[in-house]
């Protein structure tokens, strides 16, 4: 009867580790179609974000960045700012528009998660509204990779645009 026990256990785990590494495996070949897609229309990815249980790409085109599906033209930028606990701590602002027309530095309220779980997220402003990356609140640097270059990535944009 014990060993009945131990098999029906034991066949129970091996399902379960089959059912894990089916969905591990359909999950990486999603992941691997939505890179295709991206290169197919000609985009180079910079950075895989989290968001939620899913990844969602910022890419760049000739012409746009691509946050998921939302495009941001790079000639309405104004100004990107990486945030950390929703305070600005680094900006790149473009010099092409008045600074009567620029917007105030990207702040967004502070939440209670302390030092431990900073929370990074890159506000990109453009003349039609903000579009906030949120990169996340991974321990380990994770976060904070992730922001420094999607930012590093925008402000060469922009910086290339300022001189032009």
């Amino acid at each position: 009867m014990r060993d009945l026990v131990a098999a029906l256990i034991a066949a129970a785990l091996v399902f379960a580790a089959l059912g894990l590494a089916t969905t591990l495996h359909a999950y990486r070949r999603r992941l691997q179609s939505k890179r295709a897609s991206e290169h197919a229309l000609g985009r180079q990815i910079i950075a895989e974000v989290p968001v939620g249980p899913e990844l969602v790409l910022f890419s760049q085109d000739d012409r746009h960045f691509h946050y998921g599906e939302q495009p941001i033209p790079t000639d309405q930028i104004m100004a990107v700012r990486v945030l950390i606990n929703g305070s600005p701590i680094a900006s790149s602002v473009s010099t092409r528009w008045p600074a009567a027309t620029m917007p105030q530095p990207t702040s967004f309220d502070d939440r209670p998660e302390g030092i431990e779980r900073d929370r990074w997220d890159v506000a990109i402003e453009t003349e039609s509204g903000v579009t906030v990356v949120a990169c996340g609140a991974i321990r380990e640097r994770v976060s904070q990779e992730l922001a420094r270059r999607i930012y590093d990535a925008v402000r060469r944009d922009v910086e290339r645009r300022n001189q032009s």
